[in-house]
């Protein structure tokens, strides 16, 4: 595989569509860093994209540890150069009426799905802008943008991963920096298994949702990784601030 020279982060990128990501990254001839809190899983797509021609690096990352996000990107640095794409994919979620639903619950969802997005942008930024270039795309969920029972706090979480992306983009332009969002909808992953088997509820809320469906199935992870390789790639130069749904058309707005 011919390597392009350019350099990628995808956190929470051992398995499902972060793995996804990270692989059509290298298939597209990036030099990728594979971030998460497994490590196994982290050195097992890091052998996936070696295989298939291009360089990697496994990296185990405590993403709502400010500290260690620090730590990362420095490594990240050392090891290729430069960052030119970030991808913040790493999510977790717990399907419950928020009623039923508590404060450390709040907290673990609230960390892993926005304060370590706000952690790495914090930390690569400053680099691309000083570069004059990059791009940032963020995985937030359809979930922000029209709510979904049994998801409040989650939802409240990617709505300001949308909303923060938004004014980054704002921020970034001048710096030639792309900022933007790609919200999934219901996709075939460990997550989306865990949720369903969590409880009779949240099975038929996912079988539900699954039926709501315009294109008549649930997504794969390498129907959103496509779409964030576009938006990472030379043919999204001029897209940024935007807001992207790969949900089959089970949201249209």
């Amino acid at each position: 595989m011919e390597q392009n020279g350019k350099s990628a982060i995808v956190t929470g990128a051992g398995r499902g569509i972060g793995r996804a990501i990270a692989l059509a990254l290298a298939g597209q001839g990036h030099r990728v860093a594979v971030l998460d809190l497994l490590a196994e899983n982290a050195k097992s797509v890091q052998k996936e994209i070696e295989a298939l021609g291009s360089e990697a690096l496994a990296l185990r990352v405590d993403l709502t540890n400010c500290q260690e996000v620090q730590q990362a990107v420095g490594e990240v640095l050392a090891k290729f150069g430069h960052v030119d794409v970030l991808v913040n994919n790493a999510g977790w979620d717990k399907m419950e009426a928020f009623l039923d639903s508590e404060p450390a619950t709040w907290e673990k969802v609230i960390a892993i799905n926005y304060k370590a997005v706000l952690y790495t942008c914090k930390f690569v930024l400053p680099h691309m802008v000083a570069r004059g270039s990059g791009k940032v795309i963020n995985i937030a969920s359809d979930a922000g943008r029209v709510g979904s029972s049994g998801e409040s706090v989650y939802a409240g979480a990617k709505g300001a991963v949308i909303a923060f992306s938004k004014t980054l983009a704002r921020e970034m332009a001048r710096n030639h920096v792309n900022v933007n969002v790609v919200c999934p909808g219901l996709t075939d992953t460990p997550l989306l298994k865990e949720i369903r088997d969590s409880s009779e509820k949240a099975g038929k809320v996912v079988d539900a949702v699954t039926r709501a469906i315009p294109l008549g199935r649930v997504g794969t992870p390498d129907d959103i990784a496509n779409a964030v390789a576009f938006l990472a790639s030379h043919g999204a130069d001029f897209i940024t601030g935007q807001t992207l749904s790969v949900s089959g058309g089970l949201t249209m707005c």
